[in-house]
């Protein structure tokens, strides 16, 4: 087919004895492994020139090429979503984000996003930076987190916004109830952040090749003890880096069947955490703004619930 490519890599030493699908999936995150397994099966995969089976086990050195086609441009449509605006000019516009919304089309969720709500909202007013497929977005939050994100209308404001999140030095405060008791008031924690060398939708600590990831956190209400009510500033933003740091010192957040227990005493749609203040300097004015999103419903109601 016209303008497939192809992409190479050499098996390491430590990659040897992995499945030739799973060593795609650590090297291709973004595509699906149900996706690789289909091109392995359609003689897309060779190791050493060879056809292979998606279980084969790889042996160092081994060169394996994968032939991918090109990405297919998807018309993203405008949907008359409602949103909750914090904040909007010729520039930005901060939104509280709901839960179960998606910041941007992505394989499974192509309607209902933050994106097809924007398009219809701001019509041709985003920045095109980030492509066609998320038109504004400069930073995102996960599907089931909720709180405050801002999107840019133009690349001027993009790039000035893109800037001060690679400098850290936007303000990002979450809040979020945790399991177990923390017995230090506030702390820090320190780590690198990467893709998880099996699972490739989890992140993982100290993996090869992760970023510098930091959290603080501090403890807002002890609540009844088996839960507390925390907040967290990030120095940095990562995939998951709250949920996956509060996990590693024995407090996951509640509701996170991901890095957390996988049965959950109350009725939740995933983590309860929110993005509950965000502070940057704004592109035109040069002057420091902050914006608060207020807790959901359900969260206010279980921090209730919780202390008694």
């Amino acid at each position: 087919m016209e303008n497939e490519k192809e992409l190479k890599f050499i098996v390491e030493t430590e990659e040897t004895g992995v499945r030739l699908d799973q060593f795609l999936v650590q090297k291709l995150p973004e595509i699906t492994r149900s996706f690789l397994q289909k091109r392995i099966k359609e003689g897309k995969v060779l190791v050493n020139g060879k056809n292979a089976k998606a279980g084969n086990k790889l042996s160092q050195n081994d060169c394996v090429v994968i032939t991918l086609e090109p990405p297919k441009e998807l018309a993203i449509e405008p949907e008359n979503i409602p949103l909750d605006i914090l904040f909007e000019d010729e520039d930005i516009i901060v939104i509280n984000k709901p839960k179960q919304m998606v910041v941007h089309p992505a394989p499974g969720h192509y309607t209902g996003t933050v994106v097809n709500a924007l398009l219809y909202h701001c019509k041709d007013s985003l920045s095109g930076i980030n492509g066609v497929m998320r038109p504004g977005i400069v930073h995102r939050i996960d599907q089931d987190t909720t709180g405050a994100i801002v999107i840019c209308k133009n690349d001027y404001a993009h790039n000035f916004i893109a800037e001060q999140l690679k400098e850290h030095s936007i303000t990002r405060t979450y809040h979020a109830i945790v399991h177990n008791n923390i017995t230090t008031e506030e702390g820090t924690i320190e780590s690198t952040l990467g893709r998880h060398p099996v699972d490739r939708k989890k992140m993982a600590m100290n993996v090869k090749n992760g970023k510098h990831a930091v959290t603080h956190y501090k403890v807002l209400d002890h609540l009844n003890g088996k839960y507390n009510y925390i907040c967290c500033n990030l120095e940095t933003g990562r995939t998951h880096q709250i949920r996956v740091h509060m996990s590693s010192i024995g407090h996951p957040i509640l509701g996170d069947a991901v890095y957390g227990p996988k049965k959950c005493p109350f009725q939740l749609t995933g983590q309860t955490l929110h993005a509950k203040t965000l502070g940057f300097i704004h592109p035109r004015t040069k002057e420091y703004m902050e914006f608060d999103a207020p807790l959901p419903a359900y969260f206010t109601k279980l921090l209730e619930q919780l202390q008694h």
